[in-house]
């Protein structure tokens, strides 16, 4: 097998693949888009025809010997990666396969309580016990943090028994740990470190930004791919420091991972993949600039403050990825869900989230100078037009979490439906996100309290989409029976 970044084997094979006019009688039913008119209008036949089943000559996701197989193993040297799998169930897949692959049953896994919803469910699946890190807590900008080293040292101290430590690299805001010795602490205790990196495709390709999970010797990494990277929605990458660990890591994966792996979105890591082992240095050099460029223009507009490296402590805030342009509102009296919605519904500008008090552009390889100015030109126009007094407004918090039993006890215990506002004191059944960011307020197991009820009735208010109760109403909240 040739060494060279230069090849995408799936996306060839199957180009291989439609060039022989094999008439076909499996499965997709639309037969390459001549069954669906309607949606080969939309779709168009060249998207169409690559939608397939798997072939001999094609390989098998879940069990790959050929093109996929040769894909991956490009996929892992262009990471630095001893192995690398193909995702195609999103990044949660690859996050719970983390989780499953390092704690079974009662064992306990260092985090941070800021993790996204998929780790939490993963600890619903397997039964581990979280132990969790509070993350550190910017006041100012209503924002978590990182990890301190000397926390995570902390709970390693009274939890020597843990399994693993999983790390966020970066958060959504773009806010990098320690990762580094954080790694080497957890690995001088015999623990494994896993790490989220949904946000951070990009490290791996230029020096200029934090340290990927690869670099920092971590065991595994779940890579959004589509994020940043430049593949198809839903596809990403799980990295395995070991190789050795290939076969038991692809076991504990099709446990959950489809069986009909779509090749659309394999080629499409496997072309992103190429793209990028190529082109990345040079693309991300002028996506850095970029955003520093956004980033600059913004705080000349009074009422934002679009935050970057100055933020950096060398602890909570160890690096920064400059490829975030995080801005923070509240000098202009308006939360960042208002700005969000303003820049969508006045301007048809979309950005990636607006939480209580800050929004988020995710600036990529896709976007122009053009693009930016268009929405400096809208910031400062909502400034000018939408802006009201400037008042403390209350923005994201921690929520400290108080747990009494394991995610998967609460989820599998009897469980009644009680009035939400009358809940305090009683252990949540459900998670309860606030959208955006996701990140769990309550979490099953852990005790109500007044903070929670308050935070999560305030984000709903001010126009945070609230998900996780089957009370969509949330009007009342399922609690463990007593």
């Amino acid at each position: 097998m040739k060494n060279s970044q230069d090849r995408a084997p799936i996306a060839e094979a199957l180009i291989k693949n439609v060039s022989k006019r094999t008439v076909s009688f499996d499965v997709p039913g639309h037969k390459q888009g001549q069954g669906n008119p309607l949606l080969r209008s939309f779709l168009g036949q060249q998207a169409l025809q690559y939608d397939v089943n798997s072939r001999r000559d094609l390989d098998n996701l879940i069990h790959p010997t050929g093109v996929i197989l040769e894909a991956e193993k490009l996929a892992a040297r262009a990471f630095k990666a001893g192995h690398a799998f193909f995702i195609v169930n999103g990044t949660s897949a690859a996050v719970q396969t983390m989780v499953m692959s390092v704690a079974k049953k009662d064992e306990k896994i260092i985090m941070p309580r800021n993790v996204h919803r998929s780790a939490i469910n993963a600890l619903i699946l397997t039964g581990a016990i979280p132990v969790y890190v509070n993350p550190g807590i910017d006041l100012n900008l209503g924002i978590s943090l990182g990890m301190s080293v000397k926390d995570v040292a902390l709970a390693i101290e009274e939890h020597p028994d843990a399994k693993a430590v999983f790390v966020n690299n970066p958060t959504y805001y773009g806010i990098c740990s320690h990762l580094q010795a954080i790694v080497d602490l957890a690995h001088a205790h015999k623990m494994k470190v896993i790490v989220d990196e949904a946000h951070g495709t990009h490290f791996y390709f230029n020096k200029l930004l934090p340290m990927s999970a690869m670099a920092a010797k971590a065991d595994m990494s779940a890579v959004s791919m589509h994020k940043t990277g430049g593949s198809l929605t839903q596809s990403s990458f799980l990295l395995i420091k070991d190789d050795k660990d290939t076969n038991r890591v692809r076991k504990i994966l099709n446990l959950t991972h489809t069986t009909s792996g779509s090749y659309l979105l394999t080629a499409s890591l496997d072309i992103a993949r190429k793209y990028l082992a190529l082109n990345g240095e040079k693309l991300f050099n002028s996506v850095i600039a970029l955003a520093d460029y956004a980033r600059q223009e913004i705080n000349e507009i009074d009422g934002y403050y679009a935050f970057g490296r100055e933020l950096i402590n060398g602890d909570t805030i160890y690096d920064f990825d400059t490829t975030k342009l995080s801005v923070n509102t509240g000098g202009t009296g308006l939360n960042g869900i208002e700005v969000y919605d303003l820049l969508r519904e006045k301007y048809d500008i979309q950005i990636e989230f607006g939480d209580l008090g800050n929004i988020l552009a995710m600036i990529s390889m896709g976007d122009s100078t053009a693009k930016v100015e268009r929405l400096i030109g809208a910031l400062d126009d909502i400034k000018d037009v939408y802006a009201k007094d400037s008042i403390l407004l209350k923005t994201q918090e921690y929520i400290h979490p108080i747990v009494r039993l394991t995610p998967m006890e609460a989820f599998n215990a009897k469980q009644k439906k009680i009035k939400f506002k009358d809940s305090v004191g009683r252990i949540s059944g459900e998670s309860l996100m606030a959208y955006p960011p996701g990140i769990p307020v309550l979490a099953p197991g852990e005790e109500i309290t007044s903070g929670a009820i308050d935070y999560i009735l305030y984000a709903k208010a001010h126009g945070s989409f609230i998900t996780g109760m089957e009370d969509d109403s949330m009007e009342t909240i399922k609690v463990l029976e007593v």
